[in-house]
């Protein structure tokens, strides 16, 4: 029996293109949008791509069961579409939705109707362009919660020839290292070792609560706040 998750990506605009054939890779992906020329393009990418039109609940029923893991709709241009797809999804019981949401209001009425995650791919892929652009040396950057995320940061020249212990990161700055990411030889460390030696090839992945590791980024040498 496969172990591959079933997902159902509805609308197949740039994003939802995108989104379906990464995911095809490594899942089992019915791509769904009602412009026939796009489904025929989208069919040698994905495992099943089928036109219809999702606002109509016995046509997307009559493809999409509850034996699917996860969907994603991508239609955030016309809302209704967006909202109709997601409460005919639910109906059917699929067990986690998502949702791509063109503003402010279809964001509240997609979280009002339960949706797992909310996306602004548009919005999201600016906040991530800018800071990069603002500290080159910040390679990613993912909140947890209100209080707490996942940073990737280049190491610090300040860090280079030094043990994690020697570093006591924790102590000094209220972060912790998830991982590092070396680059000579590429390989990556989950839960390195207080004797690992940081090298300036290296990137380190960082969690800690915003504040500490927004001051270590832009100072590199402080001390900052105890955890």
């Amino acid at each position: 029996m496969s172990t591959r998750k079933r997902i159902c990506v509805v609308g197949l605009g740039s994003f939802g293109r995108h989104l379906a054939q990464t995911l095809a890779r490594d899942c089992d992906v019915l791509a769904i949008d009602q412009n026939q020329a796009i489904i025929d393009e989208a069919a040698d990418h994905v495992q099943r791509a089928i036109c219809l039109d999702a606002r109509d609940f016995s046509s997307l029923a009559s493809v999409v069961s509850s034996d699917f893991d996860e969907a994603i709709t991508c239609m955030s241009e016309s809302i209704e579409t967006s909202i109709l797809c997601v409460l005919h999804l639910k109906k059917i019981g699929v067990k986690a939705i998502h949702a791509k949401a063109s503003n402010r209001d279809h964001a509240e009425i997609l979280r009002a109707m339960s949706v797992e995650n909310i996306i602004f791919p548009e919005r999201e892929s600016a906040e991530r362009l800018a800071r990069h652009i603002v500290n080159p040396n910040l390679l990613d950057f993912i909140p947890v919660s209100d209080e707490f995320m996942v940073m990737e940061l280049a190491a610090p020249a300040e860090f280079c020839g030094q043990t994690l212990k020697a570093l006591d990161l924790r102590a000094r700055h209220g972060v912790f290292v998830l991982a590092v990411r070396e680059f000579v030889p590429e390989r990556f460390n989950f839960l390195p070792g207080p004797d690992f030696i940081i090298k300036d090839s290296d990137s380190l992945m960082l969690i800690g609560r915003q504040e500490h590791l927004k001051a270590l980024k832009s100072s590199g040498k402080s001390d900052g706040p105890n955890a």
